[in-house]
């Protein structure tokens, strides 16, 4: 390996650590009912996170489910709300 000036990828690491607090759960209002008859009737938000090579990436997603597109995003090196809120402003 030396040789060839190969080297071993490094271990990944862990997934984030989550010590916030739960906020209060919204009410489930779709109720798995994900068909809707027009644009802006149905919206529906998540959040992920991805590992990159500067650390961890969280992104938003606002996806409108007549057209099955996302209508607003954001994408932050921190989880806080204004993450999700970034995300409903550029829907809205």
């Amino acid at each position: 390996m030396r040789l060839n000036a190969l080297r071993a990828r490094p271990r990944r690491r862990g997934k984030p650590k989550d010590d916030g607090e739960r906020s209060v759960i919204a009410d489930n209002i779709l109720d798995r009912d994900f068909q809707a008859d027009r644009p802006n009737q149905k919206w529906l938000a998540d959040f992920t996170y991805i590992w990159t090579a500067e650390g961890w990436l969280y992104v938003a997603v606002v996806l409108d489910l007549f057209s099955r597109r996302a209508v607003g995003w954001s994408m932050k090196a921190d989880r806080d709300a204004p993450l999700v809120m970034d995300a409903l402003m550029m829907a809205v």
